[in-house]
């Protein structure tokens, strides 16, 4: 039981970080758009990363080496573009984007891609589950890697499925144009971010 204390203490550590997975999963919630698939993708998603990461850690640390991270980060670099490019796009029309919003439900295979995309394309998701899980429960015996894997994925159910639904809950006060251009802006702003941090990181 300790173990799984501590992999859920040690999971929800690192998942807590805000990242594009977490502000995709926030921004799915408000648009009350495919909250649950979203949630159980990300999810299961992590469940497997961290098992991975338990069980096949000396495998992984001798092949994914740095030739693969950096196509890793160009391919996430590209798919961030694009995703703000989208964005952008919301600013030029303004009725056009008021229905997106409010009326029109994304197609949910495009979601599911989309969730694929901001959780498999990006590096750092790899350094936390697979990684840093993985090289730190190493030495446990196998049990206490099961029940440390067991507690970590509770950590990511939990958290994902708070953060969808309560966005879900609070988007009845995001219901006019001005506050989706504000949340709008603030990914923009922060997916811009992240492409400069990850060229630097390249560098």
């Amino acid at each position: 039981m300790n173990f799984i204390v501590l992999g859920f203490l040690t999971g929800l550590s690192l998942i807590l970080a805000i990242g594009a997975q977490n502000i995709f999963v926030i921004e799915q919630g408000l648009k009350k758009q495919h909250v649950f698939l979203v949630s159980i993708v990300c999810s299961i998603s992590d469940f497997i990363l961290i098992f991975l990461g338990i069980f096949l850690f000396h495998y992984f640390n001798q092949f994914f080496n740095t030739t693969i991270e950096f196509i890793l980060n160009i391919l996430l670099l590209v798919f961030l573009s694009h995703f703000i490019y989208k964005k952008v796009k919301d600013f030029k029309h303004e009725e056009n984007f008021i229905i997106r919003k409010k009326n029109t439900k994304e197609n949910a295979i495009n979601v599911f891609l989309k969730t694929l995309g901001f959780t498999y394309l990006n590096p750092h998701v790899y350094s936390d589950t697979v990684f840093f899980l993985g090289n730190f429960s190493k030495n446990f015996l196998l049990l206490e890697k099961i029940y440390f894997g067991i507690g970590a994925t509770i950590s990511s159910f939990i958290f994902f499925f708070s953060i969808a639904y309560l966005s879900k809950y609070l988007s009845k006060y995001s219901k006019n144009k001005k506050i989706w251009k504000a949340i709008n802006s603030f990914i923009i702003t922060f997916m811009g971010f992240l492409i400069f941090y990850i060229l630097k990181e390249m560098t």
